[in-house]
């Protein structure tokens, strides 16, 4: 389970990649009572609350770029794990820097395309809630590769994984960070991608103790559904949507560590 102690290698930062950041931070509010908090110098950036306590942050686009939500992973050596992640064969696409006084970030892009960041924290160490209504609660890769996909992250985090067949034919991976009990760890996943067409991806869930109001009201605000809300044997209610922007993210009702 995703906590806010945040341990080496697990997810402690999303933040949004926007074009028109007053009309996403509106979108999300709609949608889960988000309120959009800019940080003064930033250009824009701010941080996305819930009842005062940060949840995520959105930012500007970079050009070129398609609107994608970021997951940030914890280190606690930045250059070091950026080293060993292009000895690995990512591509750096922001190499670390400071923020202030706040932590040092890095982006980077896996071997199968998939684009994530890196974290070492100073005096911010992540977000302030997680695993509650309308908060990050599970990190979902799907990978053209997921073999490669997993052998990538433990080398950069010594991930743990635990193999699942949720559907005939269908491998998931569970993903633990290194330390701790394997299961009480559990933060994520790697899937195959949906199909061919599909790039390799981070997607953020969200908990909702009412998926399906939560769907109707991203419909409602001008989202639009990718795969409806839905039942999954052992797991919970679950669905994906994508923000008027394409940005994917899903929804769920559960605890997905029992997929």
């Amino acid at each position: 389970m995703l906590t806010t102690d945040f341990p080496a290698g697990s997810p402690c930062w999303i933040d949004l990649g926007s074009p028109d950041i007053p009309a996403t931070a509106a979108f999300y509010a709609k949608v889960f009572g988000w309120v959009f908090q800019e940080v003064p110098e930033t250009g824009g950036y701010g941080f996305v609350q819930l009842n005062g306590k940060t949840v995520g942050a959105i930012g500007n686009l970079d050009q070129g770029a398609r609107s994608a939500w970021t997951t940030y992973f914890r280190t606690e050596d930045l250059d070091a794990t950026v080293k060993a992640a292009e000895q690995a064969g990512a591509t750096v696409r922001v190499p670390p820097m400071d923020v202030m006084q706040a932590g040092r970030l890095a982006a980077l892009t896996d071997p199968q395309g998939a684009e994530f960041a890196l974290w070492q924290a100073g005096g911010t160490k992540g977000l302030d809630v997680v695993s509650e209504d309308g908060t990050l609660v599970w990190s979902e890769l799907h990978s053209s590769a997921p073999d490669a996909s997993a052998a990538f992250y433990r080398t950069l985090f010594g991930w743990r994984t635990e193999d699942l067949e949720p559907s005939p034919g269908m491998t998931y991976r569970v993903v633990s960070t290194a330390e701790g009990d394997q299961q009480a760890t559990g933060f994520g996943g790697i899937a195959p991608t949906m199909s061919p067409e599909q790039p390799s991806a981070w997607t953020p869930y969200f908990a909702a103790s009412d998926v399906d109001a939560v769907v109707a009201r991203a419909t409602a605000a001008g989202g639009s559904v990718l795969m409806p809300a839905s039942d999954v044997e052992n797991v919970g209610r679950l669905a994906w949507l994508a923000d008027p922007n394409g940005a994917p993210f899903a929804l769920i009702k559960g605890e997905p560590r029992e997929s």
